[in-house]
């Protein structure tokens, strides 16, 4: 087994459940994200950050430059995964992909203010892109893989619902504002600002900063929120039911897996 294949097997476990090296690479990168995300959200308590700006800043610097080898790695040994795909192809298909791009977002907000000169407010920005780390546990953790699959099989049924909810929304907003915007101009004074008295009604959460006082506005705005019960519903029943679809899926497929007596390998 040549360097690059050992590596490979470290950083991609797959289903080899007795690579026991792989196993524990998996278990650091996962305490590092969530260690990561907690140093995230301590830096936001100006009295911790204050007294302990320098550890997180050494901390920081640590994840950053495991996450950095780990995409090196990964990127070296992409025509190992991809063995369909040239040397080019694979490093290519990589990068490209889903968790390609979470791996370099979750890493990048470190060194882009090193290459690039920016302002205060694009490096908070650069910060907050920090919390994509959470999403690389999509590579080791079950949950992660099968929320993300059920997106991507039923991303027409959620496209369409996002497509009639937006054109709600539009109607709602030009409607209202239209009956609203003579009595109430600072409230709604335009169809864009409208749109977020559209989106606190349709979701049925009602802030209540921004309301119709006109007796055909209250009306319109019923049936609305009415009409946003039933829709915000849709999606929330679309994911469910592809959850439950997909973990009934992967118990028959589970069943129909035989395993090695000795070693416990899937044979």
């Amino acid at each position: 087994m040549t360097v690059k294949e050992k590596v490979f097997r470290l950083i991609d476990r797959g289903d080899n459940q007795q690579n026991y090296s792989g196993k524990l690479f998996e278990i650091i990168i996962i305490v590092l994200i969530i260690a990561s995300i907690v140093e995230i959200i301590l830096e936001s308590f100006d009295t911790i950050n204050n007294a302990y700006s320098s550890y997180f800043e050494i901390f920081e610097i640590f994840t950053v430059v495991i996450f950095s080898v780990e995409y090196l790695l990964r990127l070296w040994t992409a025509d190992l995964k991809f063995k369909n795909e040239s040397r080019v192809g694979s490093r290519i298909k990589f990068i490209t992909s889903g968790t390609g791009i979470i791996d370099l977002l979750a890493i990048l907000p470190f060194y882009l203010p090193l290459i690039f000169k920016f302002d205060l407010r694009f490096i908070r920005v650069l910060r907050v892109i920090r919390l994509t780390r959470i999403l690389k546990l999509n590579r080791s953790t079950k949950a992660f893989k099968i929320i993300g699959s059920i997106f991507i099989e039923k991303r027409s049924e959620l496209a369409i619902t996002i497509f009639v909810t937006i054109i709600l929304m539009l109607i709602s907003s030009t409607i209202m504002y239209n009956l609203e915007h003579e009595v109430q101009k600072e409230a709604f004074p335009d169809i864009i600002s409208t749109f977020w008295w559209a989106i606190s009604t349709l979701t049925t959460v009602g802030y209540g900063d921004v309301y119709p006082i006109t007796g055909w506005g209250k009306i319109i705005s019923g049936i609305i929120a009415l009409l946003g019960i039933g829709l915000v519903a849709l999606p929330t029943g679309i994911i469910s039911s592809g959850f439950f679809e997909k973990v009934e899926s992967e118990k028959s497929k589970e069943k129909s897996y035989k395993y090695c007596p000795h070693c416990g390998v899937k044979i």
